[in-house]
């Protein structure tokens, strides 16, 4: 079977595979189709011809055109016109029915809305024609005879389940033949050769020196570019335009470069702009771009790529109120390395869903200290250390990046808290009416200590800690749009908003003591409070403005994703009424859980995460890295702890809705931490690998070079100067099986600079070999062990 898009190269009509119903169902509905169709059924013909065409009867010529080829697929599209629209609903229901006997691929609703438009399965016995004929008499309807020959495309219309019909995956099995038949309507003539002879690029290609070489675009290659194209609202056309090509592929670049490789971005631009992607000024672009970038990280590709499948559920409407996520049968199969929305537990799915899911990452960095904090009792073992789920989060974004769409849904989640802390500051507004009132009085009345938990950052020091000693011993929570607040209010005294946040990360003991008997004095014995901060970049480092004092490892880092160039969309995201009443469904159950848990799959997990990561840095010697990884682990146990938790409030309100869960956690104290414990499937465990891999790029991303200028300045101690190093520039990886001392010098050198001794590289071996990585075979000569 076949179906194949179609695209214009000077004027004629190319050919390009459609390889999985994700990327077909993707083409369908972009938010461009879906305008077209609607204005197209609105009496606006013109606009068809920029609908999204596709041929589902044959293959293309050798040179991937359209136009004379007879080289037929295994299957047939076929056209039924006109169709009366009282019969459109029975013919709809007759081709249904007979589905199996006419191997139905796909139907679809005309753009129009006057036919239908059908593939199926080609009898190679039959002609184009006769195949046609065969389905025609078996539906007992007319088909178009204006379109019988194999090179009809169909215009397409989007993916919405009333346009897209039916659609079966034996479509994309691309099982193309190499039959030649005669096609009706065209006379130019090929020699009917096999796609196959298409294929030679990546063969000679390791051969290539140039930046010439490539490697030809697959499905996979395809599926991304087209995601980060629609994010970033790029046009094919965009490649082909004289004065914005640089540009266009500069946009493009900033968004693919951590999933593809060089040789793989090459391809890509060769095949969407043929006649200038050899270029020497794109190819030094490109260059440039991937000369200090990492190599793609695997997971944080997966997980792009779940976004993009997900964005486009999301859009089909495919969501259901009462729609579970994958039983654990098959929870165990297929692991969890990306991250799709409809698996995601109650609360945290509603949440993405608000914003969608393009912000999946930076909305889950929002809401897990939002759970943390209302989950104040429960208590985590992460490496024999047992902390509340204690976070700090800042969102980066810039200016008008959407990051205002986290504060309705911040909002939903501490809903009853913030309901408290109104009740409260009116008791306390009443109380300075009667001292107003009473100043002269003998009798003054007595000040109430309240406890507010929903603490704004636009206050003093002395007024915050007299606020979190009055919480209970429970978690106080504060969240801000505009980081700005924290960098001006506290400017003069930023030292005690970091030493108050890193406790507060710790849950360790805060005090603050003053001589007047006046002034605020606080001894909290364990410090619970979690904060979230939106901000622009600038204003990250504002609030973070050392890197030296664990800080900066401590706060977790999103980044929002880059809207500079989408289109404004017709149908927003908003949180609706459904969509709040289940978040607040789960942040009411959450404070009835109490105690200490130990979740030892999860925490065998983060010991393999860190494990690695510690492989992977002293391999390369990378101490930022390998530093921040510390942090990044505990903090990742904690944000994966608090889906957990949701996912337990999930399952109860299934089983006994929301009255009935509510019960259930009052009478049985410990029913959660059995619930718990069952949760630690692989798809959650895998999510623990999304989450500590995305701070950890993003904590370099935004630090490193500030964390190597802090570590190597003489104020902190000194230190050899060292540089922003990527993981392909691994010095174990540079160095041959059997080296010198001489050579890693001179590796190390290369690597890090002029600032390297003989003595540090001497350290370096050592600790390599204390590793087992190197084995010494004589005085100053190494032989690789792994």
């Amino acid at each position: 079977m076949s179906v194949h898009e179609i695209y214009y190269k000077d004027g004629a009509k190319m050919m390009r595979p459609v390889l999985t119903e994700a990327e077909y169902r993707h083409i369908r509905n972009t938010q461009e189709q879906q305008s077209v169709v609607a204005a197209v059924r609105q009496g606006n013909e013109q606009l068809k011809t920029r609908l999204v065409q596709m041929n589902y009867s044959c293959l293309p010529n050798e040179d991937g055109s359209l136009k004379g080829t007879r080289r037929m697929s295994n299957s047939v599209g076929m056209d039924i016109d006109h169709v009366e629209k009282e019969a459109m609903q029975e013919l709809r229901e007759r081709i249904l029915q007979k589905k199996e006997e006419l191997g139905l691929l796909m139907l679809e609703m005309s753009a129009r809305a006057q036919g239908y438009h059908l593939a199926f399965r080609r009898h190679e016995e039959l002609t184009q024609e006769e195949n046609l004929q065969w389905a025609s008499k078996l539906l007992g309807v007319k088909f178009d005879k204006g379109a019988k020959d194999i090179t009809r495309v169909f215009f397409s219309t989007t993916a919405q389940p009333d346009d897209l019909i039916y659609l079966s995956d034996e479509l994309f099995k691309n099982e193309g033949t190499n039959t030649e038949g005669k096609n009706e309507g065209n006379t130019d003539e090929t020699d009917g050769t096999d796609e196959k002879a298409n294929t030679k690029e990546n063969d000679s290609c390791s051969q290539k020196e140039n930046a010439s070489c490539f490697v030809k675009p697959t499905e996979r290659i395809r599926y991304i570019v087209r995601g980060v194209m629609k994010e970033k609202g790029l046009l094919e056309s965009d490649f082909l335009d004289e004065g914005g090509r640089h540009t266009t592929v500069k946009i493009l670049l900033g968004g693919v470069t951590q999933l593809l490789n060089m040789k793989e971005v090459n391809g890509m631009l060769q095949e969407l702009m043929p006649e200038h992607w050899s270029d020497a000024n794109i190819q030094q672009l490109v260059s440039d771009f991937y000369k200090n970038y990492t190599k793609p990280n695997q997971r944080l590709f997966k997980y792009q790529e779940g976004l993009f499948t997900e964005s486009r559920r999301l859009e089909q409407g495919a969501e259901t109120e009462g729609e579970q996520g994958d039983d654990d049968e098959n929870a165990e199969k297929d692991g969890f390395e990306v991250l799709p929305v409809r698996r995601l537990p109650q609360g945290v799915k509603e949440s993405v869903e608000a914003v969608g899911a393009h912000m999946a990452m930076p909305m889950m960095m929002t809401v897990c200290p939002c759970i943390g904090a209302l989950a104040t009792g429960v208590t985590l073992d992460v490496h024999g250390q047992k902390r509340g789920l204690n976070q700090i989060s800042y969102i980066v974004g810039d200016f008008a990046s959407g990051k205002g769409s986290l504060d309705d849904v911040v909002e939903a989640w501490m809903g009853e808290m913030i309901g408290l802390a109104k009740m409260y500051q009116e008791q306390e507004m009443e109380w300075r009416r009667k001292m107003k009132a009473a100043k002269n009085k003998k009798e003054q009345p007595e000040e109430p200590h309240l406890p507010v938990r929903w603490l704004t950052l636009n206050n003093t020091v002395a007024n915050l800690a007299e606020r979190l000693a009055n919480t209970e011993g429970k978690h106080a929570f504060s969240f801000t749009p505009e980081a700005d607040t924290v960098a001006q209010k506290w400017k003069s005294s930023m030292c005690d908003f970091s030493v108050m946040l890193r406790q507060s990360y710790d849950g360790s003991r805060y005090d603050r003591e003053a001589r007047s008997a006046d002034a605020v004095n606080v001894h909290i014995e364990h410090l619970l409070w979690n904060v979230v901060m939106c901000g622009t970049p600038d204003a990250l480092y504002r609030v973070v403005p050392n890197y030296t004092d664990g800080f900066q490892s401590r706060v977790a880092v999103a980044r929002m994703p880059d809207n500079t160039f989408t289109a404004l969309e017709e149908k927003p995201h908003v949180l609706t009424e459904r969509l709040r009443d289940r978040i607040v469904q789960v942040a009411h159950l959450l404070p009835l859980m109490q105690g200490e848990v130990v979740l030892p799959k999860l925490e065998a997990r983060g010991r393999e995460w860190l494990e690695r990561i510690r492989m992977e840095t002293m391999m390369n010697d990378d101490k930022v890295k390998a530093r921040q990884r510390f942090r990044v682990c505990v903090t990742a146990q904690r944000m994966t702890c608090c889906l957990m938790l949701c996912k337990v409030c999930e399952m109860l309100i299934q089983k006994h809705t929301l009255g009935g869960a509510e019960t259930q956690l009052k009478q049985q104290p410990a029913l959660w931490k059995e619930m718990l414990l069952k949760t630690q499937t692989p798809q959650m465990l895998g999510l623990y690998d999304v989450i500590a891999d995305t701070l950890m790029e993003n904590a370099l991303y935004f630090f490193r070079e500030r964390i190597e200028n802090a570590f190597m300045s003489g104020e902190y101690g000194g230190g050899l100067q060292r540089q922003v190093r990527a993981k392909n520039d691994s010095i174990y990886d540079r160095l041959d099986v059997q080296f010198t001392l001489d050579q890693a010098v001179q590796h190390c050198v290369a690597v890090k600079g002029a600032g390297v001794t003989r003595n540090g590289v001497r350290q370096m071996l050592k600790n390599w070999k204390k590793q087992g990585l190197i084995v010494q075979t004589e005085f100053s000569q190494y032989r690789k062990v792994k």
